[in-house]
């Protein structure tokens, strides 16, 4: 059984996130293994909202190094969860604004 704060890791705040949020679109890291269904699931237990769809993007691990080592950074998996119209906003993300 996978919990909600299991799925949804941390919110992504970038430019190109925030720009997303006029039209209820709203960016997360979740977990890897996590499917869309379960994403929706837990963001509206999470955020007591309604998700209308939800898209991911897997992220490839890039090549780092650092000095004398070398290897590739984690892989991880974004969503990009729009809300429908009659759902009220994540009050989170309304203060990074």
């Amino acid at each position: 059984m996978k919990f909600a704060q299991d799925i949804v890791r941390t919110p992504v705040i970038t430019e190109n996130s925030m720009a997303g949020i006029a039209d209820k679109k709203y960016t997360f890291k979740v977990a890897t293994d996590a499917t869309k269904v379960e994403i929706a699931k837990a963001v509206e237990e999470l955020f007591g909202v309604k998700v209308a769809k939800v898209n991911t993007i897997s992220v490839r691990g890039r090549w780092r190094r650092q000095g004398a080592h070398a290897g590739y950074t984690a892989k991880s998996k974004k969503a990009i969860v729009t809300l429908t119209p009659d759902s009220k906003e994540i009050e989170f993300f309304n203060s990074m604004t």
